[in-house]
């Protein structure tokens, strides 16, 4: 796919989620799904009043509002205006002086700005192309001692959505990814299933899909 076709590409996909953005919150087996990574994050993670935290790919704000409570500010980032100006209707809806939302896409060469003691990103590696360069973002946007916490699929055959347009991995060998965040300098990996989910597939019936995280310390 030579460049213009690419990004006319993207820009398709990036308006799909502009799109989708209002009625996002509606399906119930996302938020839950978000419920139980927000809960593997808090028990595996040791979160503090003194954190200033980074919300990689958060669309509405699910697991960014869910963390909220726990630490000193959390900034949301996504590539989707959309998403965007539903998180933000929520923070003013909610008088939320400690979030924070800012635009950013990574597939046009954007990069995080400011510093972190923790990124998170859930559900949103399966839709970046290049997964090493964001990798290596996060290891730069992290403070000493920083934590990146990613959850996202396990390989599931290109089933767990209705239209892979804009997917460009279907769900992750956890072991792979791990190695490719050992060769970003970060340290001290882990790996747990973090949620489950059961929803209707392709052919009829239905199928159960695991979602991992994956943690690790900037060395």
């Amino acid at each position: 796919m030579n460049t213009a076709a690419t990004s006319k590409f993207m820009s398709s996909v990036k308006s799909d989620f502009d799109k989708a953005a209002a009625s996002w919150d509606d399906k119930h087996h996302r938020v839950k799904m978000t419920q139980e990574i927000a809960e593997a994050i808090v028990k595996e993670i040791k979160l503090t009043p003194f954190m200033d935290v980074l919300d990689f790919g958060c669309g509405t704000g699910l697991l960014t509002l869910q963390l909220q409570p726990f630490v000193r500010s959390i900034t949301g980032v996504d590539s989707s205006r959309g998403m965007l100006d539903v998180l933000n209707s929520k923070v003013k809806e909610q008088t939320l002086a400690n979030v924070k939302t800012s635009f950013l896409d990574i597939e046009k060469e954007g990069a995080i700005e400011d510093s972190y003691n923790l990124i998170t990103s859930s559900m949103t590696f399966h839709h970046i192309r290049k997964i090493e360069h964001v990798l290596n973002q996060f290891y730069n946007a992290l403070l000493p001692e920083g934590i990146i916490c990613i959850a996202d699929l396990d390989s599931d055959d290109g089933q767990f959505h209705e239209n892979n347009e804009g997917v460009f991995h279907f769900g992750f060998d956890r072991e792979n990814l791990s190695n490719l965040i050992r060769k970003a300098w970060f340290r001290n990996i882990k790996c747990m299933t973090a949620a489950k989910i059961t929803k209707p597939v392709q052919g009829g019936g239905n199928r159960e899909f695991t979602i991992f995280l994956i943690t690790g310390n900037k060395a």
